[in-house]
């Protein structure tokens, strides 16, 4: 086996560790001590790897679902997209419930707004694309964090609060909102200069 597969291997056990430690105790009370117990590995390996145990959650998250999204043509898969993050919002309730618990709610929401920002980027690349425009550096900046800032407090809400919000209706507002909303907000950069695009 090479050493890069070797490598994601030995991740992924110290992940399956973690999700399994998760089930029964909060986040911030797992120690490396019990992790690498758990899995049968060492301290050294586990370092080698990760900073500390937030390190390892944030990857697993990445990896189980970031990498995935990005891999979406969202521009033709917007339902399926938001289908698959809340499908992993929910296959995943305990282990967000508890970081949310541990961190809070500002810390849980800075962590999905960094890693859904890289995905709304290449929402908004494959949107310039299609229209055949660029956007000032400062405009598709804003547009980015606008846009992530506001589903990342969706699906925290979502995630602290599912009993007050329909799967569905969450879908569709959210594919209503990037369908029209979106292209819009390109197309009028298009047509004026960046510091005209809210006239």
């Amino acid at each position: 086996m090479k050493q890069k597969e070797m490598s994601l291997a030995t991740k992924k056990e110290f992940a399956a560790a973690l999700k399994k430690l998760m089930a029964v105790k909060p986040i911030n009370k797992i120690t490396v001590r019990e992790l690498v117990a758990e899995c049968g590995m060492n301290r050294n390996s586990f370092y080698y790897h990760f900073e500390d145990i937030y390190a390892l959650f944030k990857w697993m998250v990445e990896a189980e679902a970031v990498e995935i999204v990005k891999q979406y043509d969202f521009l033709m898969n917007y339902h399926e997209v938001i289908h698959f993050v809340l499908d992993y919002v929910e296959n995943n309730q305990y282990l967000l419930s508890n970081a949310y618990n541990a961190i809070g709610q500002t810390g849980l929401k800075r962590f999905l707004y960094l890693d859904f920002i890289s995905c709304m980027d290449s929402l908004l690349e494959q949107g310039c694309q299609r229209q055949g425009v660029t956007l000032d550096a400062e405009y598709r900046k804003f547009l980015c964090a606008f846009y992530t800032e506001a589903i990342a407090g969706t699906l925290l809400d979502y995630i602290i609060h599912p009993q007050d919000h329909s799967r569905e209706k969450v879908i569709s507002y959210v594919e209503r909102l990037l369908r029209t909303t979106l292209p819009a907000a390109i197309g009028k950069a298009a047509e004026d200069e960046p510091e005209d695009c809210f006239r």
